[in-house]
């Protein structure tokens, strides 16, 4: 039975990682899972220098999932390069690095300073708020996704992966754009804009007003962005947005994704990595599946 998946070259033991921001360098969870067990390990944002990250509280739960306006908290590049790459290495798993920043310039910075690392992919993050055009992120806008992209493509010795947001009025159009710049894959959903308030204290439960909707609640969403884009381009797709089980797993991957990333149910369950690619196993060899890509985009 094979299990394995290609994206732009690079193999992947299973079609399993972890959302950027859930999980960390691995090193809050390698208790609880064993990462060589994954197919990839997808890194918390990474940027040019550390950032502080928003003022608290920034996590707020609600119904079927969470809200985050963390800020892309990280302690910057030097950092990840002298402590979690080495932790990361001493694993038989692919390392994806998320790469975030305020400006091109930081992006290309940190794509620069990891050329020469052995890494083996980048996932760039273009929901940031782009300080240069008035706090638009980079991905609201379809010119602004082919700018960056093709920024990106002139200095990254990695393949590279373009997260898009989910905040646009047609997700299609910003698949086109990243496609067009030379992007060789596509990850997605990020988060959904969301609010809560208090209705106790009549006050907003997050310092930022706003944050990042994750987790189930935004499942369905996710999975007919992914069956959107995917029959939009030709890029393969790493698919995410309230994964929890190897059901929720294999939606995306029937919708059109190749590989999955498990974000929020990390947080519930430690364990949900291994028991989805588990889930994954067990489904293909009870319906007679020899080969997980026989079951990509296989729902038309």
């Amino acid at each position: 039975m094979n299990t394995s998946v290609t994206i732009a070259g690079v193999r992947f033991k299973n079609p399993v990682t972890t959302a950027s921001g859930t999980f960390g360098s691995g090193m809050e969870y390698a208790d609880f899972v064993d990462l060589s067990r994954l197919g990839a390990v997808t890194t918390k944002g990474v940027a040019s220098r550390p950032w502080e990250g928003n003022s608290t509280p920034r996590v707020a739960e609600t119904y079927g999932g969470m809200l985050n306006a963390i800020g892309l908290q990280n302690p910057g590049v030097d950092v990840f390069i002298e402590r979690d790459l080495p932790f990361l290495k001493k694993y038989d798993t692919r390392i994806i690095v998320n790469v975030v920043g305020k400006t091109i310039e930081d992006y290309c910075e940190v794509v620069e300073r990891l050329a020469d690392c052995d890494v083996d992919m980048l996932e760039i993050n273009i929901s940031c708020p782009n300080v240069k055009e008035g706090g638009i992120a980079f991905g609201q806008s379809a010119a602004s996704v082919e700018h960056i992209t093709r920024e990106i493509k002139k200095r990254a010795r990695q393949p590279v992966i373009m997260k898009l947001s989910p905040n646009v009025t047609d997700i299609s159009e910003m698949a086109k754009a990243a496609e067009a710049a030379g992007a060789d894959a596509l990850s997605l959903i990020n988060t959904i804009t969301g609010m809560k308030i208090d209705v106790a204290r009549r006050s907003f439960v997050l310092a930022n007003k706003t944050g990042g909707l994750s987790g189930p609640a935004i499942k369905p969403i996710a999975v007919r962005m992914v069956y959107q884009v995917a029959n939009a381009v030709k890029l393969p797709i790493i698919g995410m947005g309230g994964i929890k089980d190897a059901e929720d797993a294999l939606e995306f991957i029937m919708a059109g994704a190749t590989m999955v990333a498990v974000g929020t149910a990390n947080f519930f369950n430690p364990y949900a990595t291994v028991e989805i690619i588990e889930g994954i196993e067990k489904y293909m060899a009870d319906n007679g599946i020899d080969d997980i890509n026989d079951l990509i985009a296989c729902v038309k």
